[in-house]
């Protein structure tokens, strides 16, 4: 069984799509997922299942979730590999000049198209800055995320795919919770 973290979007914010964890690491179980944790309200979720690498796994915990909780909520995977990967390639660690506090990475679904990249490529929001690699959009907001405009909602209507952000210090925990 391959470990998977399961990212939710827009759930717990601001009293918006409501689903607390102990119901939604319920289902998960219901699902027949093995050893179920959650990690902070925003919709963390790490598990062990046989079909981690399947292509519609996202879309059967997105329907099992409307089904039982009746609200539409896009769900990104990635595997612990995937997980280190993203960690490793953050191109902003590298700098001095970065506050660890201020990165953030958006896990997109899907690999965007090349014009859409094209397209986005030539956006600039300073102090705000971001690369894309592959499935990741790696952020640095230096006055923090709720402050930019390179929100989820940015990067869905330029990139055409679902999106979701988590900050680089859940990103890291959620690494450590699934390699415990």
């Amino acid at each position: 069984m391959e470990t998977f973290i399961s990212i939710l979007r827009g759930i717990n914010v601001t009293g918006y799509n409501t689903l607390p964890m102990a119901d939604l690491r319920a289902m998960y179980e219901e699902m027949k997922f093995k050893d179920v944790t959650t990690y902070i309200q925003s919709g963390n979720v790490i598990c062990k299942g046989a079909n981690a690498s399947d292509e519609g796994l996202a879309q059967k915990i997105e329907k099992a979730i409307l089904k039982k909780f009746n609200l539409t909520v896009p769900v990104i995977i990635r595997t612990v590999k995937e997980i280190d990967k993203v960690i490793a390639a953050n191109p902003f660690t590298k700098r001095k000049d970065v506050d660890l506090q201020r990165l953030y990475v958006t896990f997109l679904a899907e690999n965007p198209q090349k014009a859409n990249l094209a397209a986005i490529k030539s956006y600039n929001n300073p102090p705000d800055e971001f690369v894309i690699l592959g499935k990741e959009v790696y952020l640095y907001c230096p006055s923090g995320y709720g402050n930019t405009k390179l929100s989820n909602t940015f990067f869905e209507n330029k990139l055409k795919v679902k999106a979701t952000t988590r900050n680089w210090k859940t990103v890291n925990k959620l690494l450590e919770l699934a390699t415990k």
